[in-house]
């Protein structure tokens, strides 16, 4: 049916028909312009006129932990994503990412195996996670593997309970209270962090090295000064904007969603 309709309408152009005669018949000899990507920097993966690679460090860090990052593939052709200045601070062995929405074991053995391994932890919130500050004394000394899904938190949500492979590792949260420094993207509430920034934490206690989260941040930080500079707004979380009378959009008539923002005024962890 597809291609029996595009054959009606080039037909009608051609003839002067009903899609306007022979002004319209022109346009379809008009040459079709080609949108030109910019210039890439190999490696912080932004345009080479933004590129941030002077706030990487100069050589990757040297770190134990191995990273796995889950990427749902809406994150991946996102323009601020922060999960490229995280593998660029790291060595390449050392921060793998895996998109996709649905994983198993005949479709990635290697992620299967990652899972089942004694020493993975998966950094997602929620009643049965361990937080990650108490735990950090008591793990091995071996190297560890941190799974961490990237996402929006409905997209990570999703990830999380619709894969039982994610329910294998030990689940661990972070217990920081610290406020987002990604200001150019809203969040839940102000307690929600990106996945550069639970990386950053998470390794820096794993690692017993406070320096680690400084490293990985100044890149973001670097990021969100530069579009805040060239005319982004700062985006703040919607917790933040529901208890200051600051939230202009209709409030959802799901009784659902109407439930967690109640939860969101009241500092209640949805």
């Amino acid at each position: 049916m597809a291609e029996a309709a595009e054959g009606t309408a080039e037909s009608r152009a051609g003839d002067g028909g009903e899609i306007g005669g022979e002004d319209a018949g022109g346009l379809w000899e008009l040459p079709v312009e080609t949108a030109v990507r910019r210039p890439e920097c190999n490696r912080c993966r932004r345009p080479q006129k933004v590129c941030l690679c002077p706030f990487l460090p100069v050589h990757p860090l040297n770190v134990s932990t191995y990273l796995y990052i889950i990427q749902h593939p809406a994150e991946e052709n996102r323009v601020l994503r922060t999960v490229p200045l995280l593998a660029a601070c790291l060595p390449k062995d050392k921060c793998q990412v895996k998109i996709g929405r649905r994983f198993n074991e005949d479709r990635d053995p290697e992620l299967s195996a990652i899972c089942r391994n004694s020493s993975t932890l998966i950094l997602y919130p929620g009643e049965e996670a361990a937080n990650l500050e108490e735990l950090a004394p008591n793990l091995p000394n071996c190297p560890s593997n941190i799974i961490i899904i990237d996402g929006t938190w409905s997209q990570a949500k999703d990830i999380f309970y619709k894969n039982s492979l994610f329910r294998l590792p030990k689940q661990v949260q972070l217990k920081t209270s610290i406020s987002s420094q990604y200001v150019i993207r809203t969040q839940p509430t102000n307690r929600c962090l990106s996945t550069l920034e639970c990386a950053a934490i998470a390794l820096s206690i794993v690692e017993k090295n406070d320096d680690i989260q400084e490293i990985l941040l100044r890149p973001l930080q670097a990021l969100c000064s530069f579009q805040l500079q060239h005319g982004a707004q700062i985006h703040h979380s919607k917790e933040h904007l529901l208890k200051n009378g600051l939230y202009n959009k209709p409030l959802p008539k799901n009784k659902r969603k109407l439930r967690k923002m109640e939860l969101l005024l009241n500092n209640v962890k949805i």
